[in-house]
């Protein structure tokens, strides 16, 4: 290994690094402020009437997830609905650290399902704009991602 690759590796490292705690702080900050629509179908829904107000576009999996077809037919759909509409997409590994950020339960008190983690949409109303250097950057990220041909990038969330 050349020092180029030892040095742009981990400068790659950084980067993801940096990227992964910006939307960390972005779908926080947004849940906060009612911006996150999360789900599948309610994701779909929401696309289907108001997609220029969707920001971004996360789809969640893990390597449990990776055999589920209806699961990843359904990524297919929402990754091409984004695209046609310019909606920033990322996918990540992590649903469980997707869970504590997002405060969610694996289980209610009545022993009803979580909400379903795999697809998480944010929002920017006009009203009022959500304004934060965490949506900047990975919109930023997912720019430069597609200039290099890598139409949806991944991450990898690292639980705490």
């Amino acid at each position: 290994m050349t020092l180029e690759e030892v040095v742009g590796s981990n400068s790659t490292e950084k980067k993801m690094e940096t990227v992964s705690q910006a939307l960390e702080e972005l779908l926080v900050a947004a849940q906060r402020q009612d911006c996150l629509t999360v789900g599948v179908y309610e994701s779909a829904k929401l696309m289907n009437v108001d997609p220029d107000s969707v920001v971004l576009c996360v789809l969640a999996t893990d390597e449990e997830d990776q055999d589920d077809i209806a699961l990843q037919i359904h990524f297919t759909l929402l990754q091409a609905f984004c695209c046609d509409n310019d909606i920033n997409i990322l996918r990540v590994s992590g649903v469980r650290r997707l869970a504590q950020l997002l405060e969610e339960d694996t289980e209610d008190q009545n022993g009803n399902e979580p909400r379903d983690l795999h697809c998480i949409l944010v929002t920017n109303p006009p009203v009022q704009p959500l304004q934060c250097q965490a949506l900047q950057d990975v919109g930023s990220f997912c720019e430069e991602s597609r200039c290099r041909n890598q139409w949806v990038p991944c991450l990898e969330l690292q639980d705490r």
